[in-house]
């Protein structure tokens, strides 16, 4: 019996010692525990200090599979809209007529202005600013029209401007009063519509060389420039002959005057640099020049 005790002592032992040992059942594997956490759940994201040394604390974004992410501003606070709009791996839609950068108030050929830069002068500012001052007053008149002083300057100018040249102040003299009349008023007429047409051919060369100015203003501030400038040589021209030599000079200096005149408005109300501006009244200078400066030239 004793030795029956022994052997079967060796017999347990020597189950026990081939028979593998099994660990504990764990409480994330296998069996009936719970199933082991994501990586997400394992590892807590870093939590990083809010600007100004307070105590509340933001917690990083995750990435896909649960890490943090480290790229981007961690004191960036998200937008209203699309919490990922704009972070890396993500882009923010804009719709088809949605400029993201505002309208700015850039230069655009043929566009009005947005707002006129000034009120409205007297026809007694008008007039006296196209002679002291014409940048600022062309610059204010760019958006208004300014058809009362121009129509009623030049039919002025157009009655007086037959008495330049020297024949037909001759011819209207030595005439009847029935038959001057209207001579003088047909003139007059022939004047404001001849400014109106190169007016009109000024503002459409502005416009072809990319200016943005309205066709109203414009006109009538050619036809105003063109009666103003030629005044000094009209009134000595009354008295003294178109032949005169002081009529001369005063002919070819208030020509010059009236370029530099137009070129102003041109530029300042069509947005036109100087050489534009310049070449987009040639055409009405070239007009003056034949018809009334060397008419009595």
């Amino acid at each position: 019996m004793a030795g029956f005790r022994i052997g079967r002592g060796r017999d347990n032992r020597t189950s026990q010692q081939q028979q593998p040992q099994q660990a504990p059942p764990s409480p994330y594997r296998g069996g009936g525990g719970r199933a082991a956490p994501p990586y997400a759940q394992q590892q807590q994201p870093p939590q990083w200090p809010q600007a100004g040394g307070g105590h509340h604390h933001q917690q990083q974004p995750q990435g896909p599979y649960g890490e943090p992410e480290y790229f981007g501003d961690p004191y960036q606070q998200p937008p209203h809209g699309d919490p990922y709009a704009n972070n890396p791996g993500h882009t923010q839609a804009f719709s088809v007529n949605e400029d993201p950068y505002g309208d700015g108030a850039t230069y655009r050929a043929g566009a009005a202005a947005a707002a006129p830069s000034g009120p409205r002068l007297h026809w007694k500012q008008l007039l006296s600013g196209i002679v002291l001052r014409p940048g600022p007053t062309f610059w204010q008149m760019r958006d208004y029209p300014v058809w009362g002083p121009a129509l009623i300057v030049t039919f002025l100018y157009g009655l007086l401007a037959l008495f330049g040249f020297d024949k037909a102040r001759e011819e209207t003299i030595n005439a009847t009063i029935s038959a001057a009349i209207p001579y003088v008023l047909t003139t007059a007429v022939a004047f404001v519509i001849g400014g109106l047409i190169l007016g009109a051919v000024t503002h459409t060369m502005a416009r072809q060389l990319g200016g943005d100015g309205a066709w109203q203003p414009t006109v009538g501030l050619s036809m105003l420039i063109m009666s103003i400038t030629d005044a000094p040589r009209l009134i000595f021209a009354l008295f003294l002959g178109g032949e005169n030599s002081l009529v001369q000079v005063l002919g070819w200096a208030t020509w010059v005057a009236a370029g530099a005149l137009f070129t102003s408005m041109v530029s300042k109300s069509h947005d036109l640099p100087w050489p534009k501006a310049l070449g987009a009244s040639a055409i009405q200078l070239i007009a003056l020049l034949s018809i009334i400066k060397l008419g009595t030239i």
